[in-house]
């Protein structure tokens, strides 16, 4: 499971979604939380670095000293059981849309094969919570996010932080890869729409209702069934 972290890890650069040695990527395995070490050259460390993390305590188990960011990712997977893996990263029109303190607005069924409604942003983040315990208050707002929204986090599978980038999750650490790749897609997608047309409007309920369930839940019939 580290080797498969590792390589996740640099899957993200390779998708030109981080840069240097920005953005992580974590995994579940048991009790503990897999996550990149912090500031480190992935291309100089092997899958024993990896830091290993108990999920209720934060405490490092094994590998490297964990990323800073490690907190949040914590925070997500204790109030999401469901999740088995998260990404952060700092790809560059979902990021410009998060320093824009802008959700993205669902335009077409490219967004809406991926997320059921628009890729909600977080509140601000008060000075209190900026000087106490960062990381973990910035996991805690996502959390408050996706609840007060009343979103199940496998149907909205990612969350931009305000003046900060995206985060995105998913059942694997490869769903969560993937749902990082199609964030910036839909972003960059959004940006270059409103560009040609920014009065047009999001599309119909019951067309991304049709595009989301055709992909996910009990009635999908998108791809081969075993």
């Amino acid at each position: 499971m580290k080797t498969e972290v590792l390589n996740k890890n640099k899957e993200l650069i390779l998708l030109k979604l981080v840069i240097g040695n920005f953005g992580n990527a974590s995994a579940i395995d048991g009790s503990s939380v897999l996550i990149k070490p912090s500031g480190v050259d992935l291309s100089l460390i092997s899958e024993n670095d990896i830091s290993e993390v108990e999920i209720n305590s934060g405490k490092l188990l094994s590998g490297k000293s964990s990323s800073s960011d490690t907190p949040i990712h914590l925070e997500l997977y204790r109030s999401f059981p469901q999740l088995g893996g998260i990404t952060h990263t700092h790809s560059p029109y979902a990021t410009a849309w998060a320093q824009t303190a802008n959700s993205i607005p669902c335009l077409g069924t490219t967004h809406a094969d991926y997320w059921r409604g628009e890729i909600p942003v977080t509140r601000p983040m008060t000075d209190q919570e900026i000087s106490g315990d960062y990381e973990e208050e910035t996991g805690k707002i996502i959390v408050e996010t996706i609840k007060e929204l009343c979103l199940d986090p496998l149907e909205c599978p990612g969350i931009l932080v305000m003046h900060h980038g995206p985060f995105t999750w998913g059942k694997t650490i490869e769903e969560a890869v993937k749902n990082a790749e199609a964030l910036e897609y839909i972003a960059k997608l959004a940006w270059m729409t409103r560009q040609l047309n920014q009065s047009i409007p999001a599309i119909s309920p019951s067309l991304h209702s049709r595009h989301f369930t055709r992909k996910h839940g009990p009635k999908s019939y998108y791809g081969q069934k075993d």
